[in-house]
């Protein structure tokens, strides 16, 4: 993925909008991130104005998300959700039917959806518009509970800020968990929130909203590899297991055992990625005890292997460091 477009229609919201800008559209060179060329596309060039009563000056027209490996589709006003402008219908259409990634943010779903490219699709949108969402398209799968979707080439996002999880999530699928981790921590944000389905982008460190289990999760993670307890941890929090499961899933999204899964898959990303250990080292490493074990977690929550992981997301440069650091 090199190229990358945002249409904006009239009625726009910034925020959402903003939030493609900030994933695809900043120069990251200064930490080692090759750019997108990027830019913003509208089917009438010239002031588009936003839904908060200023106008953005866009130069281009949608010549070149005919052709962009990313087309980003912005939330549009009510009024347009049952209808679309021919042109953009068009070039969504034929983003989907050359493969090429479509994203949308809240209700940008419904331009997808108007376009055709969501029928038989799962998809989400802000959970606010859900019921017009299959009221006006009952052929797309909606699930309204969850941050995002992927289906095959196509992320649908939920309200506002989930826009900014499934572009991590798409960034994390195409320059690997760690250039996003890189990505996430300039934007001060974490990079994974749990919400109800997979989302794969790696998560440094746990977002913590009681500084009560900080100590706790710290200490999960320096020892992914030991067989960990839900008993040992509420004894270590000095709490009862009880009250642990309860406020470790109100804290962080999560049941104790489902988060460690996570974290103990992010941390064999890691290794897949920076070093050259064998599969059986990085399952011992990271707490599966096996690479079966490993393989059936990795399948399950990123849909490959870890050798297939490996052989696509793999960092030379890294790895040399990580050597010469351990040397």
């Amino acid at each position: 993925m090199r190229t990358v477009a945002v249409i904006v229609q009239p009625g726009f919201a910034p925020f959402e909008f903003g939030l493609a800008c900030e994933a695809f559209g900043l120069d990251r060179s200064d930490d080692g991130i090759e750019p997108f060329e990027f830019r913003i596309c509208a089917p009438d060039p010239g002031a588009i104005p936003s839904n908060l009563g200023f106008s953005i000056n866009v130069v281009d027209d949608l010549t070149f998300a005919e052709t962009a490996d990313l087309v980003v589709v912005t939330p549009v006003p009510r009024a347009s959700w049952s209808r679309i402008d021919p042109r953009v219908a068009a070039v969504v259409q034929a983003a989907a039917a050359r493969r090429a990634w479509l994203l949308s943010v809240c209700s940008g779903a419904f331009v997808l959806a108007a376009a055709g490219v969501l029928d038989g699709r799962r998809a989400t949108t802000h959970w606010k518009y859900a019921t017009e969402m299959t009221r006006l398209y009952p052929a797309v799968d909606l699930d309204p509970d969850v941050l995002y979707v992927q289906d095959d080439t196509i992320i649908t996002s939920a309200g506002t800020a989930a826009g900014l999880d499934a572009c991590l999530h798409l960034l994390r699928i195409e320059l690997g968990a760690e250039v996003t981790n890189t990505i996430a921590r300039r934007m001060v944000v974490p990079p994974q929130r749990d919400g109800g389905q997979a989302q794969f982008i790696s998560q440094p460190l746990p977002a913590v909203a009681s500084l009560s289990l900080a100590p706790v999760t710290d200490w999960m993670l320096a020892n992914l590899h030991l067989d960990l307890t839900v008993d040992q941890l509420a004894a270590r929090a000095h709490m009862s297991t009880r009250t642990f499961a309860r406020r470790f899933k109100q804290d962080l999204g999560a049941t104790p055992a489902a988060w460690l899964a996570r974290q103990r898959v992010l941390h064999a990303q890691r290794l897949l990625e920076r070093t050259d250990h064998g599969i059986d080292r990085i399952a011992d490493e990271s707490g599966f005890g096996s690479a079966a074990v490993l393989r059936q977690n990795f399948v399950r929550t990123l849909g490959l292997s870890p050798s297939a992981y490996r052989s696509r997301f793999s960092c030379p440069d890294e790895r040399a460091d990580a050597a010469a650091s351990a040397a």
